[in-house]
């Protein structure tokens, strides 16, 4: 018995230990339970998103408070946090099956913020519920909306090129056309150009007739497949496609800064909240180029070269047939190789697409929402327009949208904001027939110019200056007399005769000479304006003999007699070389018009301008009689008299002339006063221009000295 017993106290000590070893595990499944139950009350984002997952067909809304509190949890971390991909994947379908309803469809929609990418699986998906047709019309377009809002997150879209074909079959609904339309430009390529597809848009436009968005996916098609759309369309067509998403837009800006994604969004979604719901303006904290990213997914087939895979210009010409363009276009202005892959292959469909993209840009942030002038916001934009310039300088040519941009920026423009960038990117502009450039050129010039400090003044005539360098370096090198092509954006080719081209830089010219005589007389010529104003004539003055242009225009007399009287040396001697090269111009005219018949000949007023300027010039500064009755510069006797100046018609000869009356003292201090010493020692001071104009015009000059009668001449 006792072995019994000490048996049994053997078998007793194990079962107490059994039975605290299940109490131990026991109260670890409460902890654990306890920690998991606190772990939901601490995210119930994760308890409404999985509540709104298991929503089904059928499920009653109205008054459903668990639905409703769910909903505003998920709305809540939407709006200031944005939501992860897989959320938007259930969310999407949520809404567009309609199993929460179709007031819960639209509210999902509108705050369905990413906070990083958007699925492509998502997206097609969603168009697969289009097609079904379950939703109301305004669903529908609140869904294309939004995908043409998040369009730039959207992580890949060779799925979404995919069902090109179900998405275009949408052209034929009314209400969704503008958003199907802007839609298909975004992902249209080559092979989905199809004859069918084009009748089908043609027979639409015959019915609606020419609507700005049809006309942008149609000028498209043509880029792609000229065969297919022999439809004339306008080469400067206004931007198709217009902006209903700002809201969108400045909330997924706010949750992207939050959230400082690695992933950028379109530089046209890259706007501040705004302060204050009254005012317009918003902060362009974000306006980057964005980053090349691919548009096809890692794993597709089919066989590209990425432009983010570049590392060289070896590689680029190696892979230059395979290479495939960005997702986004503007990610070409960041990468110096990019530009040249652009450069070497001139893919219109590229340019269209850049173009859209500048276009779209440059109207969001600087149009409808203009910077504020803060010193973080400026260098922005200036960092934005001078990579745009530098591009345009890059492939020597600018782009239609940074023109129309442009044209429209000028009449809000203050002349101050951003002023080297926007006078650089006004000097690209192509050449435009005339009778647009006093609208959209000269007329918000002239305001600014009127109302502005001298300098905006001197910088207004420098840009117009280098405009027609441009102009006329284009001229020169692809002009022929029967018509040429002034366009300098080669994707947006105007046609225009040599005549037209004539009129064009005869009107600017024109323009040029008013604004420079009114501004000498109101800034009471200002140096500076004046040597701006000499550096445009010196261009002029060169036209037919430099850039092969048979057409001479004279100075006006508003900036002609200003330069003959100035008081600075270096104006007078600038005016000598413009006169000069005037001459030498007319007198190649003249000869070629003698030798044989010409299409084009200079006006005999031409002659007689430059004659009545030359005999001012030879008589004020050589003969010493700068008031001949008759001319310009007549002044009556007794007036003269009045200013008691001793010998007043020798007060502007090389001697006197205020200009060169120091070199002439200086002269008379040295040597004496020999006149030929004196015309040497002047012209060894580098007035070129001067010598030039006396030599040719009067037999004498620096190289004519004492050798011709053997002894110094005094003066005349």
């Amino acid at each position: 018995m006792a072995d019994l017993s000490n048996l049994a106290g053997l078998v007793s000590e194990p079962s107490g230990e059994i039975d605290s070893s299940v109490s131990s595990v026991s109260n670890r499944s409460l902890r654990l339970a306890e920690k998991e139950k606190r772990k939901g009350v601490a995210d119930p984002f994760g308890l409404a998103v999985k509540y709104l997952s298991q929503v089904e067909a059928g499920t009653v809304v109205r008054g459903n408070d668990e639905l409703e509190r769910n909903m505003v949890r998920v709305e809540t971390v939407a709006l200031s946090k944005g939501l992860p991909p897989e959320v938007i994947t259930m969310l999407l379908d949520l809404a567009l099956s309609l199993n929460a309803g179709t007031a819960n469809c639209t509210r999902v929609l509108k705050f369905l913020l990413p906070a990083t990418v958007v699925p492509q699986e998502a997206i097609v998906k969603g168009v697969s519920w289009l097609c079904v047709g379950k939703m109301p019309m305004n669903a529908q377009v609140l869904f294309v909306r939004w995908v043409l809002t998040v369009f730039d997150l959207i992580d890949c879209k060779d799925d979404l090129r995919s069902i090109y074909g179900f998405i275009f079959s949408f052209v034929t609904e009314e209400n969704l056309f503008p958003f199907i339309c802007h839609l298909l430009y975004l992902l249209t390529m080559w092979e989905h150009v199809h004859s069918y597809r084009v009748r089908k848009l043609l027979d639409i436009q015959a019915k609606m007739g020419r609507q700005p968005f049809l006309t942008q996916l149609l000028a498209l098609y043509k880029v792609f497949r000229p065969d297919l759309v022999t439809l004339s369309l306008p080469s400067r067509a206004r931007t198709g496609f217009k902006n209903h998403n700002s809201t969108w837009k400045v909330a997924l800006c706010a949750v992207q800064r939050k959230n400082k994604s690695a992933v950028l969004a379109d530089q046209s979604l890259s706007l501040d909240v705004k302060e204050k719901p009254s005012s317009r303006k918003r902060k362009l904290h974000h306006l980057a180029i964005p980053p090349l990213s691919s548009a096809f997914d890692s794993n597709s087939n089919k066989k590209v070269f990425r432009l983010q895979e570049l590392r060289s210009f070896k590689e680029l010409l190696e892979n230059i047939h395979n290479i495939e363009l960005p997702a986004q276009m503007g990610s070409l202005l960041g990468s110096a190789l990019a530009l040249h892959y652009l450069d070497c292959v001139q893919d219109e469909s590229a340019f269209l697409r850049l173009n859209f993209w500048l276009g779209h840009s440059l109207q969001e942030e600087f149009l409808l929402c203009p910077v504020d002038g803060s010193s973080d916001n400026t260098s922005e934009a200036c960092r934005f327009l001078s990579t745009i310039l530098f591009t345009q300088q890059f492939l020597q040519e600018g782009f239609s949208s940074t023109e129309s941009f442009l044209y429209k920026f000028l009449s809000v423009w203050d002349g101050c904001l951003l002023r080297p960038q926007i006078l650089d990117l006004l000097s690209d502009i192509p050449l435009m027939p005339s009778f647009y450039m006093h609208k959209l050129l000269f007329e918000p010039l002239k305001q600014l110019y009127f109302t502005s400090t001298v300098f905006f003044k001197c910088s207004v005539i420098e840009c117009l200056n280098s405009m027609l360098v441009k102009w006329l370096t284009w001229h020169s090198v692809s002009a022929s007399e029967g018509g040429l092509d002034i366009s300098l954006n080669s994707n947006s080719t105007i046609t225009m005769t040599l005549s037209g081209f004539m009129d064009s830089v005869m009107e600017l010219v024109r323009f040029v000479g008013l604004l420079a005589s009114e501004g000498l007389r109101l800034e009471n010529c200002h140096v500076l304006l004046l040597n701006q104003t000499l550096a445009f004539y010196e261009t002029v003055c060169d036209m037919f003999l430099k850039y092969s242009l048979p057409l001479i225009i004279m100075p006006p007399a508003g900036v002609f007699y200003p330069a003959l009287f100035a008081t600075d040396s270096i104006s007078v001697d600038r005016l000598g070389y413009i006169m000069f090269r005037y001459r030498k111009n007319l007198t190649l005219a003249k000869k070629q018009e003698q030798q044989r018949e010409q299409t084009f000949h200079i006006s005999r007023n031409t002659y007689k301008e430059f004659n009545r300027n030359l005999q001012a010039m030879v008589n004020s500064m050589w003969n010493s009689w700068w008031c001949i009755p008759g001319s310009d510069i007549e002044i009556d006797k007794d007036l003269i008299a009045l200013s008691k100046v001793a010998e007043p018609w020798c007060r502007f000869d090389l001697i006197h002339h205020p200009a060169l009356f120091s070199y002439a003292i200086e002269f008379h201090q040295r040597t004496g006063k020999y006149w030929n010493w004196y015309m040497e020692f002047l012209f060894n001071q580098g007035f070129d221009g001067l010598n030039n104009f006396i030599q040719t015009n009067t037999g004498h000059g620096s190289t004519l000295n004492s050798q011709e009668d053997g002894q110094p001449k005094s003066q005349p």
